[in-house]
């Protein structure tokens, strides 16, 4: 259990830093630094925690970046631009905020005096298209150049590639989680399974991209913290990358609508409309690395999972 820490978190603010927050908050200080794009901070019971600190900054500016992660003992970097629809929009902006924000944090995590953990969060994206049961070890691809939707993962990767150079070149004590398809209360932003199950709360039409056939693990974000604990604290994460996902909770986006009709009881229809951006036919991961290093399974069924957040959002 991580105690008595000063603990610095880049997109503190966003889902799964918010998230994470509520599980290390009692026993540690917190510093969330964030630019408040997505915010969802605010719905969290403890936003105002004495504890909490939350600087609004943008990893992009590394002064105040710098002088804000001072004093840290653990540094977890969640901060990036992230979800479909947005890295389409703003390529750009993208690659220059995941590089070069994931540069600024390395960097002055480096020069910090006393440093026991850097967690970098990477992407189930750097796999490409296509990765079935796909390991640590597995080649990464990425799409054709040009193509939007890719610059989210090569950008991630970039970020791996630099981490781990941190490590090996400089010591730093760095290890780097990829995260596979996270949902659960308190989402913000985009998220196929946010989006189902608040229609189907409404009872209204679910909509599809696509024929419904890409198939994806879903990982619940109780889950995704648990694992991001483990790398933050286990002797034998640093230095490495880890898929965290529930290799169970694997169904079709087709079969993901009916199962959140069918556990909320819904009397939502379905419609397919076309996709014109490249996706991810297949993505489930392998975790027996994470499992084997550092003690970590997926706890959270996808039933369940879709019940604790259709919860959260019927309390909303």
């Amino acid at each position: 259990m991580i105690q008595n820490k000063k603990i610095f978190i880049t997109g503190g603010a966003g889902f799964i830093g918010s998230t994470l927050i509520g599980k290390l908050i009692e026993h540690n200080q917190i510093v969330a630094y964030d630019n408040l794009a997505r915010n969802a901070l605010q719905s969290k019971a403890w936003k105002d925690h004495a504890n909490l600190q939350l600087v609004v900054g943008d990893v992009l500016d590394y002064d105040k970046l710098a002088q804000a992660m001072a004093d840290a003992d653990i540094v977890v970097h969640c901060a990036a631009i992230a979800g479909i629809d947005t890295v389409v929009k703003n390529p750009v902006a993208t690659m220059r905020v995941n590089m070069v924000g994931s540069a600024n944090v390395l960097e002055a995590a480096s020069k910090l005096e006393h440093c026991d953990r850097v967690v970098c969060f990477s992407t189930s994206e750097v796999f490409g298209t296509t990765a079935f049961r796909s390991s640590e070890l597995d080649k990464t691809s990425i799409g054709q150049v040009g193509e939007a939707r890719w610059t989210y993962a090569v950008s991630k990767l970039a970020e791996e590639h630099l981490a781990i150079a941190y490590f090996q070149h400089q010591w730093l004590p760095v290890a780097v989680v990829r995260p596979f398809n996270v949902y659960g209360p308190g989402q913000v932003g985009e998220g196929a399974l946010r989006t189902f199950i608040q229609r189907a709360l409404k009872n209204e039409t679910i909509t599809i991209n696509g024929d419904g056939t890409q198939i994806r693990a879903w990982c619940f974000v109780d889950d995704m913290v648990r694992g991001t604990l483990l790398c933050m604290e286990h002797p034998k994460a640093i230095g490495e990358s880890f898929n965290i996902g529930n290799q169970r909770a694997i169904t079709t986006i087709y079969g993901l609508a009916n199962t959140v009709i069918r556990v909320l009881n819904s009397k939502s229809k379905i419609e397919f409309v076309y996709k014109d951006y490249a996706d991810v036919e297949l993505r489930i991961p392998n975790v027996a690395k994470a499992r084997d290093l550092i003690g970590f399974e997926s706890e959270v069924d996808l039933d369940e999972g879709i019940r604790r957040t259709a919860d959260f959002y019927r309390k909303q």
